[in-house]
């Protein structure tokens, strides 16, 4: 697998995966379990929905 999320959206990801796993503890809603899904893809950096879309955020290496 190759990197298709960037730094930024890694934090994003994260953020916003906690942010709905702990909803969903607060409103026992099993639904809070869609936040593995930003939190997974934020910490391996790889979205399978980026790389059918095309999208990638993650720096390219500059060559010296």
């Amino acid at each position: 697998m190759k990197c298709n999320v960037g730094k930024t959206e890694q934090f994003v990801r994260i953020v916003i995966g906690t942010v709905i796993i702990l909803l969903g503890i607060s409103l026992k809603s099993w639904w809070g379990l869609i936040g593995l899904l930003g939190i997974i893809t934020g910490l391996i950096r790889y979205c399978p929905a980026n790389d059918i879309l095309g999208i990638s955020t993650c720096e390219v290496p500059k060559k010296k």
